[in-house]
């Protein structure tokens, strides 16, 4: 479960990334003869699809954790982890299911 638990986390940063990238497309900041906001393409479809399965890796962890705390088993993830996780899960939910299909 730490394993996952760091996985996650890395998912939940790929999504941060992925906000960055959305935003700044959106509103096309950036200058210069470039169609992108990164010049490398791949790293930015990486970031991309890392960030869109970041909300089902999360809510898997999130899930497990429940469950684990459910039935009394020890697990040793630092509380931090849990806490961060959970607030990016909600940030994903509004980001994915209110804040995209209101434009």
């Amino acid at each position: 479960m730490r394993f996952f638990s760091k996985i996650t986390v890395l998912f939940n940063a790929s999504f941060l990334v992925y906000v960055i990238f959305w935003y700044l497309e959106k509103n096309k900041s950036y200058e210069g003869n470039a169609t992108q906001i990164l010049p490398l393409p791949w790293l930015e479809g990486t970031f991309v699809i890392l960030g869109y399965t970041a909300i089902l890796v999360n809510l898997l962890f999130l899930l497990l954790t429940f469950i684990f705390y459910s039935f009394k088993a020890t697990i040793k993830i630092p509380r931090w982890i849990i806490i961060f996780n959970i607030i990016i899960f909600c940030c994903q939910v509004y980001f994915f299911f209110i804040f995209k299909h209101r434009e």
